[in-house]
């Protein structure tokens, strides 16, 4: 019986609910990339926030610097981030 309960819930997330989880991980990967962006912007060449202030948080985003260097100076064609987007479809 919780088998069949479990495949009815994942069919109504799959309906309602995973679209906007969808969204929320893209929002918060591009929020993720601009605070990023702010900090440690002089990496790639874009000084935004002044050395001290980097300095301070750098800590904290070591872990993700590498990953965001990958995402942030990859090659992309135009249409890359809207590849499966239906938008009311």
């Amino acid at each position: 019986m919780t088998h069949w309960k479990q495949k009815v819930r994942e069919f109504f997330y799959g309906m309602m609910g995973y679209e906007f989880a969808q969204h929320a991980l893209e929002m918060r990967a591009s929020m993720e990339n601009l605070f990023l962006l702010a900090i440690v912007g002089d990496m790639i060449g874009l000084p935004i926030l002044p050395p001290y202030y980097s300095l301070r948080l750098l800590p904290y985003v070591v872990p993700n610097v590498q990953t965001w260097k990958r995402r942030v100076l990859r090659e992309r064609e135009f249409t890359d981030e809207h590849d499966y987007h239906l938008h009311g479809l």
